[in-house]
């Protein structure tokens, strides 16, 4: 079987090493964002497609069987892209996307659907960890009455502003070094996406423990697709043999 994976995760990786061994021909789809990633096996495709006709002339033109989306939980547009693309060039679709956290008992969540609606919400005065990534980056440096650590694995192309200070690392983080930042850093808020995953989990548990509050930005609608949270899963909806 010949099997595109629109990744850029973990789970993606995951995935593509579990087809390989399995002696399908795969091909990995990035987008080309993040520099030095960690390479999944099989063959690789970077770039864009060229929107919904592009994907869908790829899928024909390569003789695509299977289209798996394995990307971040906030890719957006890709994943809408997806889903008509496989409808237009007749390709079973499965989404492979890690399940949500869950808001648990002690955390003081707010859970907004918009970067600039977490902006908006911010007091006055507030030391914000923010882990949202690069997009909507402008609508919380606009707020210069508040203080914020911009974490992020590749450096923005905006340059910083005096209240907002750069830390460019890569997951996975654990609970102490979590907490050290925080205390360390006298943060007050944190906001993030909710991307699921063991890999940054550790701040929700730190702000829990700390008592900082969470600003919780929602996922996007996808559209439909057969959607699964495994490798296990991905396997069986594909219609492969484990």
């Amino acid at each position: 079987m010949k099997i595109l994976i629109l990744g850029g995760t973990a789970e993606a990786r995951q995935l593509a090493n579990r087809l390989v061994g399995m002696g399908h021909d795969v091909i990995t789809s990035l987008a080309g964002r993040t520099q030095d990633p960690i390479l999944p096996a099989g063959g690789l495709r970077m770039g864009k497609f060229g929107g919904i006709p592009g994907l869908a002339a790829y899928l024909s033109v390569a003789n695509i069987g299977r289209l798996v989306d394995a990307t971040h939980p906030y890719a957006g547009q890709i994943s809408i892209n997806a889903v008509a693309a496989a409808q237009a060039a007749g390709v079973a679709l499965v989404r492979y996307m890690r399940p949500a956290w869950e808001q648990q008992i002690g955390d003081d969540w707010l859970t907004v659907e918009t970067a600039a609606e977490a902006a908006a919400a911010l007091p006055p005065n507030a030391d914000v960890l923010l882990t949202t990534g690069h997009t909507g980056l402008e609508h919380f440096l606009g707020r210069n009455d508040c203080q914020f650590v911009v974490r992020t694995i590749e450096a923005p192309a905006m340059e910083l502003p005096r209240h907002a200070r750069l830390l460019q690392t890569r997951p996975p983080y654990t609970l102490i070094d979590e907490m050290a930042l925080m205390e360390r850093e006298g943060i007050t808020h944190l906001v993030t996406k909710n991307s699921g995953g063991g890999q940054t989990a550790a701040k929700l548990e730190a702000a829990r423990k700390l008592g900082v509050k969470v600003f919780m930005i929602a996922r996007p609608a996808y559209g439909p697709a057969h959607e699964v949270d495994s490798v296990e899963a991905a396997i069986e909806a594909l219609g492969l043999d484990a």
